[in-house]
């Protein structure tokens, strides 16, 4: 059974910085397409960053030079590094797994099966 569990979400002040965690288990995850979502409330969910089983990342604008997608496959575990953190970063962060997205972009909610239950950030000025 696929699981994944994130950790790693608090509150900060603007400017500063959190990583984010996600343990995987249950399939082969070195093979398999990764990724971060949030959701902030009354706004869709949006894909953040996304990282395939080679390695190569994919950001979306809003993020692009303030975060960064990694794993380790030794430890099973997706993390996202996030730099210089905006009020409007404030959201329930998911990660997301699937052997691949396809049809669907890295970015999109509807490539992914598996979930995690999020971890809240909250990002004050």
């Amino acid at each position: 059974q696929v699981q994944l569990v994130e950790s790693g979400g608090g509150s900060v002040q603007a400017g500063g910085s959190l990583r984010l965690s996600c343990a995987a288990s249950g399939y082969p995850y070195s093979g398999y397409y990764m990724a971060w979502f949030r959701q902030a409330p009354g706004k869709r969910r949006e894909g953040v960053a996304a990282i395939d089983s080679l390695g190569s990342t994919t950001y979306a604008n809003s993020v692009k030079g303030r975060f960064t997608i990694s794993k380790d496959n030794d430890k099973n575990t997706l993390y996202l590094q996030m730099n210089t953190l905006k009020p409007e970063d404030t959201a329930m962060y998911y990660c997301a797994a699937d052997i691949h997205p396809s049809p669907f972009t890295l970015l999109q909610e509807a490539g992914y099966t598996y979930w995690g239950q999020g971890t809240q950030v909250t990002v004050s000025s």
